[in-house]
């Protein structure tokens, strides 16, 4: 199939449906984190605090329980659902996607036998939209097997996640983004996020979006889970069509680099780190008048 690219300025964000005013929590959505490890707390709370901050109505994260008085001191505003790492519930991992409205998987998660039944059990008995970061994406490509329960999901590889995902080269992937990148969206039946200094979004039915917005301060620890949660959050917001898939994520990339920009430009590149794009978010959809109903 045929695809064309569409290079994406920051006034499309005037896309994003204006908040009603009568409202409460549940109109914005609930979004399930799946997110974090031993020593991976962090993960979990940039992806939960970034779906918050996007307008999210509740943010539920489903971690170890190692991560619970860490995450309830540094995120207090979220629901903290724990397992055992070695032993997990898997009726309380069906209660908490259940739960939700949108599922954010794999920021921090680890690699381990847990982690991937957890996925596993979530792709196979979830019907909930989902957005696949980080590990996700990583068990994906060491069981091909689980590759038939995508369809539907938001995936958001780098480069060489990419490569693992789809078998080229990093060089390869590099050279051909925009090709790439639909060829797999279009096999999957899935949206691809192909994160670059501009990121692509495919959605297999011809459309690449490429990004305009973004820095190198952004190539830090953390930045990828903070996009992850700002996707899931405007997900989980827009639940109910007002926007297809693909828009919703490219939306979500757009926000994510101009909170980078505007980070960088108060910061300078070499000083941006997860949490200032945290702190910018705000100022990048009150800019735009997200949220300001006429």
């Amino acid at each position: 199939m045929d695809f064309s690219v569409m290079d994406w300025q920051v006034d499309e964000l005037r896309r994003l449906p204006r908040r009603p005013q009568e409202s409460n929590k549940g109109t914005f959505g609930r979004v399930l984190c799946v997110c974090g490890s031993v020593g991976m707390c962090g993960a979990a709370y940039f992806a939960a605090k970034a779906a918050y901050r996007v307008g999210a109505g509740l943010v539920r994260i489903l971690t170890v329980e190692e991560n619970r008085p860490i995450l309830q001191t540094l995120l207090p505003e979220a629901i903290v659902t724990v397992y055992d790492a070695d032993e997990p519930d898997l009726a309380l991992v069906e209660e908490a996607a259940a739960w939700a409205d949108v599922l954010v998987i794999g920021c921090g998660l680890g690699l381990s036998r847990t982690s991937r039944t957890l996925l596993a059990h979530l792709l196979r008995y979830s019907e909930k939209p989902k957005v696949l970061d980080a590990d996700a994406l990583n068990l994906l490509s060491r069981n091909p097997s689980l590759m038939k329960y995508i369809r539907g999901a938001i995936l958001t590889p780098h480069p060489m996640e990419m490569s693992r995902l789809c078998g080229r080269s990093v060089e390869e992937i590099l050279e051909d983004s925009e090709a790439i990148a639909h060829e797999f969206a279009e096999r999957y039946g899935a949206v691809c996020v192909l994160k670059r200094h501009r990121t692509l979004t495919a959605d297999g039915a011809g459309k690449v979006y490429r990004n305009t917005t973004g820095n190198s301060g952004m190539a830090t620890g953390g930045s990828g889970d903070v996009l992850a949660g700002v996707i899931g959050g405007f997900l989980a917001q827009m639940r109910n069509g007002e926007l297809p898939t693909a828009e919703i994520a490219a939306l979500g990339v757009l926000l994510h680099g101009l909170s980078g920009d505007l980070a960088a430009r108060e910061l300078g590149e070499h000083s941006v780190m997860a949490g200032d794009l945290l702190d910018k978010i705000g100022e990048g959809l009150r800019y735009f008048s997200f949220g300001k109903e006429k």
